[in-house]
């Protein structure tokens, strides 16, 4: 994939100090896999990057939730300019995206709570990433989300079943794209999301 079809040239520099941030830290606090080392830029980097050609033009504010090492919400601030609330509980990982943030310039707030209890103004984007099946996720998200804004969902080789299940609580507006990083993924991008009505 050609990484500047998705990063612009003023984030690139931005993009591998946050790489080098990344696996100073990895040596202390479990971030990525050390396996996922090697592959960072592609596997980490480029892999949330591609979500920002399917942000709404308009997009403000964006939550991003369960965001540990920074993934996806932390790249799409530096990639966008968008604001991102990231939402991560282990205060390890939330001091390691402080000090990310500080480094990189990126224009997001970091809130040291779980997802489900955490107080923030409805966003016009939600993102999440290897944070939890979709039904779950939705009951997450979906709170945080204003009205005509939209969920962006990288998910792998189970998204048919998971929107199978995710449909039997939900009405939504699906689109699936091919991820651009790996074969056997699926962006998922939701809008008009409401609760299914109870049959019988």
């Amino acid at each position: 994939m050609k990484q500047d079809s998705i990063i612009p040239s003023l984030a690139e520099q931005r993009l591998w100090d946050f790489a080098r941030l990344i696996e100073i830290w990895n040596r202390r606090i479990n971030l990525i896999s050390r396996n996922d080392v090697p592959a960072l830029w592609e596997r980490h980097i480029l892999d949330s990057a591609q979500l920002a050609p399917l942000l709404p033009a308009d997009c403000a504010r964006l939550t991003d939730l369960g965001s540990g090492a920074g993934f996806p919400g932390l790249v799409l601030a530096i990639v966008t300019e968008c604001h991102v609330d990231l939402v991560e509980v282990d205060e390890r990982k939330a001091a390691f995206l402080r000090e990310a943030a500080r480094l990189t310039g990126a224009a997001v707030t970091v809130h040291t709570s779980r997802a489900e209890s955490v107080q923030l103004p409805r966003a016009s984007v939600v993102t999440a990433r290897a944070l939890a099946p979709l039904p779950q996720l939705l009951r997450l998200a979906v709170p945080l989300l204003a009205e005509s804004g939209v969920c962006l969902f990288p998910k792998g080789r189970g998204v048919a079943n998971e929107l199978t299940a995710a449909r039997r609580e939900w009405h939504m507006q699906v689109e699936q794209f091919p991820s651009r990083t790996s074969a056997s993924a699926t962006l998922l991008r939701l809008r008009e999301i409401s609760p299914a009505k109870p049959t019988g």
